[in-house]
Parts: C-alpha cells; structure tokens; sequence
C-alpha cells in the first residue's frame, strides 16, 4: 500500500483476551476463559510492533487512527504507538448492553485508543461524548469478537468524510466497511482467516 494513502484507520486487532478467573466460591462468577492465555484465534500472536508502524505510514498526515485494546495490552499498545509517531487524543469507552463475567469487576465496557498521525483535526459532530452506549451483538454472532455496525458508523462518521477511504488491516467479518459503505465511505480491509474474509465478502457484497 502507498504511503499516505488512506484518510481513516479503525481496527480491533486480534489480542489476546483476559480470563474472568475461576470461581472459588459457590455463586461467584466465572470467567469466559479459565485461563490467562488469551488464545481464542488461530492468528492472535501478529505482534503489533510489525503492523502499528505500517498503519502510521499508510495514513495520510493529519488523520485519525481508532484501535481497539484491552486493559491487558493498553499500555504495550500505546508505548509502540507513541514510539511510532502517533499522538493519543483520547481512550474512548463503548459501554456493552452486556458484561464478562469477572471477580475484579464485571467487564461491561471496551476500551478504544484514539489517535492522530499530524496535526489535531476536530471530530465531525464536537458534542460525541467518550463514553458511548452501543447494544452488543448477542448470539447469532459471525465472529467472536464482532462488533455492531452502528459502533463502527460512530467512529467513521466523526473521524472522515463521504468519498474518504477507510481501512480495516483485521475486518474480520466486515462490519467495518459495512459501516464505512452505509455511509458512503470507500473501504479496503485484509483478514488472514479465510473462513472470516469469505463471510466478510458476502456482507460487503450484499
């Protein structure tokens, strides 16, 4: 990909996951992992020190880079980040309709690192607050970790503009540039699991 080609990056990278922690009590909550090992992909291990410097040099100067984390790989995240050239405007939260159960506070929320390459642009719509309330997908899911179209229409609505290129470097199954296409936005995204990238071209096909 050229550099300083793309006008918005949003992405949710395949980290790993943080377990819940087994109950040691009747009645206490357990965990969707048992374990700390956060392997819930085939291709989780991409380390973020190869692809966050890819992703600075294909955005264009003066443009915005949402990346979603956890509380487990935040701070690593942000470091390779900063170190790359990307300055924090600010850690957004989309607050779920649901929560992982945990014994260190029940998980009902996500976290976003929201970054610029450049000069600090105003988002479109100034009264967006960064704690935002979107229904999580319940069921039925496409991918595991899938998140709502209208979560992604928030961010790429604030941060581009209709004919702007918007790039996903981990779609998934898509809902990205479903996203980005409801709002008129072109759209590149790449997904390494085939079995994802076919359902993610048949959403973007229809």
């Amino acid at each position: 990909m050229q550099d300083n080609s793309i006008d918005l990056i949003l992405t949710d990278p395949p980290y790993k996951c943080i377990s819940g922690g087994k109950p040691h009590k009747k009645g206490q909550p357990s965990g969707m992992l048992s374990k700390n090992d956060g392997k819930i992909f085939n291709h989780n291990n991409i380390n973020p020190k190869v692809w966050i410097p890819e992703m600075y040099r294909v955005l264009k100067d003066n443009s915005q880079c949402y990346i979603m984390v956890n509380t487990l790989n935040m701070e690593n995240y942000l470091r390779i980040c900063r170190e790359t050239g990307f300055k924090l405007h600010n850690i957004l939260s989309w607050k779920k309709s649901n929560c992982t159960p945990s014994r260190w506070y029940m998980k009902n929320c996500e976290f976003t690192l929201f970054l610029r390459k450049g000069k600090a642009k105003t988002i479109n719509n100034v009264g967006s607050k960064m704690i935002h309330e979107f229904p999580n997908i319940i069921g039925n899911k496409l991918h595991p970790t899938e998140k709502p179209v209208e979560l992604m229409k928030y961010y790429i609505e604030n941060s581009s503009n209709v004919g702007d290129i918007v790039f996903d470097p981990f779609m998934g199954v898509g809902s990205t540039g479903v996203a980005a296409n409801e709002l008129d936005r072109d759209f590149i995204g790449i997904e390494i699991d085939k079995e994802y990238y076919d359902i993610a071209k048949e959403r973007l096909n229809k």
